[in-house]
């Protein structure tokens, strides 16, 4: 694919969307890594299983608040100038992680963290929206999220792994982004289109965009996606440890059998996409998670919780995929990098509120109870996604009306 520029015409290729998806990767693991090492880092950090979680939460509110900052300006500076800033944040806070070994210190360089992640997730999907276009969007958007069920099937297995070497081995993996930063720098093309139109208000044309139902619910769904995720990360851990006495090495892989349903779910996404809607894709996927994770709260044996993590991770790798597809293609061209922001900013707050909001009912309560609100929640976003389903479709049925109306004019 060819991508103009004022200067001439610069080629596209894969190798470029290869760096965009090991972006989104290493954004990924910035959570993921760490959830099964939480329970060994209670007694090392001399805290508790829940002010531990804030480790997760920390960072998630970091990105959530400075992926609205970089939305103000995304779509008036170059693409790069945003991307290795944040790609060296994330590496050098990851090493200086490594060497700091008490709670508020992590928690401090946690959020500082959180500032990297925030461009990482937001500019790999705008310079695909920059770059695909339609249908091939959808592909793009395929091999990011076939780059973050690796995340989730990985960064847990090498977390764990390198727990065994110590609860802070961890922290060195992020420093591989820093040589990612410099090939990026070098390589990667500019894809920001230079407009003559100056009149952008930032990330006020990304929230006046919300005032439309389907990309006001779409952000939601963002939300809500990662806010049963974390549920997932975060506490199942916990479960596998105090009830079934598993290592974080033994949980990590365990956590891995989400991503392997997700890597087999998200090349089907596209054909699902050519036969139904993307909001009943949507709705089926959160169905999927919320009956997994309502269950694991009755699971007492591994061979029944490993079949309700791969319903989940399918479950997960439908919803996902099709939400970050249908927000590059429902977001006006002139506000898309402020829209992706928000879109963004919201699964960050969903990671951020779920180890919080349950850790509140896992202090009144039990983790069993923990996992059935979880799983009530996503049944009740499903059942809502589906009543959705008539808005979106007549509302697309209206945007291609209108496309043809334009192009017979022309």
């Amino acid at each position: 694919m060819q991508f103009k520029k004022r200067d001439g015409i610069m080629q596209f290729k894969n190798i470029h969307l290869l760096m965009l998806c090991t972006t989104t990767y290493f954004a990924m693991a910035g959570g993921s890594l760490l959830a099964p090492v939480l329970p060994d880092m209670v007694e090392p950090l001399n805290t508790t299983s829940h002010e531990v979680g804030l480790l997760i939460s920390t960072y998630a509110i970091s990105t959530a608040i400075f992926a609205l900052v970089i939305g103000h300006f995304i779509d008036r500076v170059n693409r790069k100038k945003i991307l290795v800033p944040c790609l060296v944040i994330y590496g050098l806070t990851g090493l200086v992680s490594y060497f700091t070994s008490d709670l508020h210190s992590l928690l401090i360089l946690r959020f500082i963290q959180g500032i990297g992640v925030a461009g990482m997730m937001s500019l790999p999907m705008l310079v695909i929206a920059d770059v695909y276009k339609d249908h091939k969007s959808l592909y793009a958007m395929n091999k990011v999220s076939m780059a973050l069920a690796i995340g989730s099937v990985s960064a847990p297995l090498i977390g764990g792994g390198l727990a065994n070497l110590g609860w802070n081995y961890p922290f060195l993996f992020y420093v591989l982004s820093l040589p990612l930063a410099f090939v990026v720098m070098f390589f990667l093309p500019e894809t920001r289109v230079q407009r003559d139109n100056v009149s952008h208000k930032g990330i006020l044309d990304g929230f006046t965009a919300l005032k439309e139902m389907r990309i006001l619910y779409t952000v939601f769904l963002s939300f809500a996606v990662f806010f049963i995720l974390y549920s997932v990360l975060t506490y199942v851990p916990f479960m596998l440890k105090n009830v079934l006495s598993y290592t974080a090495k033994e949980s990590g892989l365990i956590l891995a059998f989400q991503g392997i349903a997700i890597i087999l779910m998200v090349p089907r996404v596209k054909t699902l996409a050519s036969k139904h809607s993307t909001i009943l894709i949507i709705a089926i996927g959160f169905a999927l998670d919320g009956l997994a994770i309502f269950s694991i709260s009755f699971a007492y044996s591994i061979v029944t919780v490993l079949l309700l993590i791969l319903l989940f991770g399918a479950g997960f790798g439908l919803s996902q995929t099709a939400i970050d597809a249908q927000i590059v293609q429902i977001a006006p061209s002139e506000s898309k990098g402020g829209v992706l922001s928000i879109h963004n900013t919201m699964k960050y707050i969903g990671q951020s509120l779920s180890p919080i909001l349950l850790g509140v009912v896992l202090a009144h309560f039990d983790l069993e109870t923990v996992f059935i609100v979880s799983g009530s929640f996503g049944l009740l976003v499903a059942l809502m996604t589906y009543l959705m389903k008539k808005i979106f479709e007549n509302s697309g049925e209206e945007r291609i009306r209108e496309n043809k109306i334009s192009l017979s004019h022309q």
